[in-house]
């Protein structure tokens, strides 16, 4: 006789990137879904893991990383936002940013507390806080309506959410999936919101260095005041296109970061040794994170310009390597209905923002609006274009 398991997440099954990507290989459709390039990292990096692994890196690092790999991160972020981390108590290099997300919810929130998420959220943050046994508080943007092209924060909605049991607030910028940037005056507002309630930023920053049209990544651990209440959390999948390696870090105050060490020990202990004596190498001898720009606007602008010719209205990405398209000329429907049509008849996979909320199927969730991929390369975004550019308006009808 079987005896039933009481799940902690009843009501989570698979994600959407599973059920996207698992849809288009069935289909053999072209998956601008899942946020993975189609192209290998740099032949130096691959070189720089293979003569580590040759040289003997092949045990359990420390567990707080190879103390290379966390000088080499603390020298990074001191020229890039001007912050200053010690490499022995402040870093953490961890298994993605997705560990070092899942260790910071559990290590510093606790039962009955709350956590505020922008809507759209990234699926992983609602299950990790239910996890850490708080509550997630989700706090919609304003989406994008004549006069305002893009997605943007309501700080006094922000603000108004927040209760003497607020512990964190989470911050995913650049965004995904709506590709927004903070702008100063986003800092001016989050200053102003530390300095009258005592929470704690977790900034998640996958895409720090995937920002476009001159623009500068800007980083609450840029600014003092914020510096003292935030988590940075970055990864090196997305900028080193090894989505698959799964090294990540965190950086935080020394008091900050012992806690989420607690958690980290006992969760993964230690992250691949080759991979971060690679990284370590590559990162001091590599501008790669300086070209990434340009590399993806690139990509960015061939995917918009090739969208012209489909009734997939490109809204603009300010970050990050998705584009998000409107499809109200192709009728009304629930986004993930037109995403599964569009796979099977179109041969094109995508993801629905609408999944990035809490109720996906709720009217307010469903904007007509679906997240495409341009990590890709040009052979791949334009076969995509030429099927999407077969596609008549009315098809959700």
């Amino acid at each position: 006789m079987s005896h039933s398991i009481p799940s902690k997440l009843p009501d989570v099954g698979s994600t959407i990137f599973t059920e996207m990507s698992a849809l288009a290989q069935q289909c053999q459709a072209i998956n601008l879904g899942q946020g993975f390039p189609d192209y290998p990292p740099p032949e130096a990096l691959i070189h720089a893991v293979n003569e580590a692994m040759l040289q003997g890196h092949n045990q359990y690092a420390p567990m707080t990383g190879l103390p290379q790999l966390r000088q080499a991160i603390a020298s990074k972020v001191q020229g890039q936002h001007g912050k200053s981390y010690s490499a022995e108590s402040e870093i953490t290099v961890t298994a993605g940013a997705t560990e070092a997300l899942m260790s910071s919810f559990l290590a510093l929130t606790h039962p009955g507390d709350q956590v505020l998420l922008i809507d759209p959220a990234y699926d992983l943050y609602a299950p990790a806080i239910r996890l850490a046994g708080a509550e997630a508080v989700r706090v919609p943007m304003q989406a994008p309506k004549p006069g305002m092209p893009a997605f943007r924060v309501d700080w006094e909605r922000v603000k108004s959410a927040i209760t003497p049991r607020t512990r964190m607030l989470v911050l995913n910028f650049p965004h995904n999936p709506t590709g927004t940037t903070l702008k100063p005056e986003d800092l001016d507002a989050l200053e102003a919101i530390v300095s009258s309630h005592p929470i704690l930023l977790l900034s998640d920053e996958a895409y720090e260095h995937i920002v476009f049209d001159g623009q500068v990544h800007l980083s609450p651990a840029a600014r003092p005041l914020l510096a003292e209440r935030t988590i940075l959390v970055s990864s090196f999948g997305k900028t080193f296109h090894a989505t698959g390696w799964k090294v990540g870090y965190c950086c935080a105050p020394v008091h900050i970061m012992a806690e989420i060490r607690k958690v980290h020990q006992f969760t993964v202990f230690s992250v691949s040794t080759p991979m971060q004596a690679g990284i370590a190498r590559y990162l001091g001898e590599s501008n790669l994170p300086a070209e990434l720009p340009g590399f993806y606007q690139k990509k960015r602008d061939r995917l918009a310009s090739g969208l012209k010719k489909t009734p997939l209205r490109p809204l603009h990405s300010e970050g990050t390597f998705f584009l998000l398209v409107d499809t109200k000329a192709l009728g009304s429907g629930l986004e993930k209905e037109l995403a599964l049509r569009l796979t099977r008849e179109i041969g094109v996979a995508s993801i629905p923002v609408s999944a990035f909320y809490a109720d996906p199927e709720h009217p307010e969730s469903n904007h007509q609006l679906l997240r495409l991929c341009f990590a890709k390369r040009d052979a791949t975004l334009d076969q995509a274009l030429e099927r999407l550019q077969g596609l008549c308006a009315g098809l959700a009808g």
